[in-house]
């Protein structure tokens, strides 16, 4: 066994110890729906919720065995304005017709001010929710295993493309428009879910019951526009209050979208950072799959961001920069003694002189290699350069 690997074994069981202990100490659910987009609800505890609308019809069509000619329907469905294929199961058409209706709270002119927001901010946007949001999402036992053990974990690069194309569309200027993918991309994925919480449970190799419940999805859903706003917050990123409110409401509606009871949707900034305090940090911890995960993501950025030119030690220094030393920690994200304290003093740079906050004399050298490597990111990373279908698997991990 290599250093690095007992140091990875080390990390996952010494964290069981404290998994254990955080899970004991968990509160029961106390959120108030009086803070949600709905303003009232049953006040329900969300790990014994899924989503009762999705899952009875997409468990019917996996029993009759009609995933391969759902799948090949479905990916002529690329935008907004297209209708429901042709060719779907009638239950499973009736689901995405009313699957796919905006809330009639959503409010286009604040999914406008979204859109100017990226115009703006979305060097750091993109870089937060895909690799800060990546690196949280492996810091999740139940995220981590839930990903690892179903049928995308086995082919990791395939799975982010697809997840990565949700983030692209949701950060898209056309997002909700007719013209745009994001509803495509919402319900799309809504199916996948439900899929996986029919077939994950089959798995030997599962053991936490019905995955991806409504906190599931609470807790991932903080750690993209919750932990972001409060990133850009910390790294003194200006964001204009009707910047802010218009990020917000995208991923309310994208919450909804997905499938989240309005229910749970947080309708503030502040109600956000509360409910995020009482699930997702309870939910996070080291886990063998988890730190399996970190390692190919890291290695699919290194490769994407500069082929050739850019190595995984600075990759690393960028992952532990953005998500923190105990976060590192727990997914195996090694000390880099040499690029450590140059991202350490470039990032900060970097930031302020796209914010106008320092002249460009006073930005090191060393800040315009990790602005190339984070251009490339946003560039290939999250588009790939080829057209990607999120689709419904038939079956877990094969192993």
């Amino acid at each position: 066994m290599t250093e690095l690997n007992r140091r990875k074994m080390l990390i996952v069981s010494g964290g069981a110890t404290l998994l254990g202990a955080m899970g004991m100490a968990q509160p029961a659910w106390a959120w108030s729906p009086s803070g949600s987009v709905a303003g009232a609800g049953a006040g329900t505890d969300p790990k014994w919720v899924w989503d009762a609308e999705a899952d009875p019809v997409v468990a019917a069509m996996l029993d009759r065995g009609q995933v391969a000619a759902v799948n090949q329907a479905l990916r002529t469905w690329t935008r907004n304005d297209q209708p429901t294929p042709s060719g779907l199961p009638p239950d499973l058409r009736e689901f995405v017709e009313h699957a796919r209706r905006l809330p009639p709270w959503a409010d286009q002119s604040k999914l406008d001010a979204a859109a100017d927001f990226m115009k703006v901010s979305g060097r750091f946007v993109n870089l937060l929710n895909g690799l800060g949001g990546g690196m949280l999402s492996t810091a999740i036992p139940n995220e981590a295993r839930a990903v690892y053990y179903s049928k995308g974990g086995a082919d990791m690069k395939d799975r982010v493309a697809k997840t990565a194309k949700l983030g692209y569309d949701v950060g898209s200027l056309n997002a909700y428009r007719p013209d745009g993918q994001m509803i495509v991309s919402a319900v799309k994925t809504r199916l996948v879910h439900a899929a996986v919480r029919h077939l994950l449970p089959q798995s030997p190799h599962w053991q936490q019951g019905i995955p991806i419940s409504q906190n599931d999805m609470l807790v991932t859903w903080h750690t993209l526009p919750t932990y972001t706003m409060r990133k850009l917050t910390d790294w003194r990123v200006r964001v204009s209050s009707a910047h802010s409110a218009g990020y917000l409401h995208s991923w309310q509606v994208t919450g909804h979208m997905l499938g989240i009871r309005d229910e749970y949707l947080p309708s503030t900034w502040d109600a956000a950072h509360a409910q995020s305090k009482q699930v997702l940090d309870p939910a996070m911890g080291p886990t063998r799959e988890g730190v399996e995960l970190t390692d190919i993501l890291l290695d699919m950025l290194a490769e994407q961001t500069s082929p050739g030119r850019v190595d995984r030690p600075m990759v690393n220094a960028l992952a532990r920069h953005i998500i923190g030393d105990r976060f590192s920690e727990w997914n195996g994200i090694p000390r880099e003694p040499i690029w450590d304290p140059l991202i350490g003093t470039a990032f900060p740079a970097l930031v302020a002189f796209h914010e106008k906050l320092i002249p460009l004399p006073l930005v090191p050298q060393a800040a315009w290699v990790l602005d190339e490597a984070i251009r490339q990111y946003i560039r290939l990373w999250l588009s790939e350069g080829r057209p990607v279908n999120i689709e419904i698997p038939d079956m877990n991990r094969p192993s």
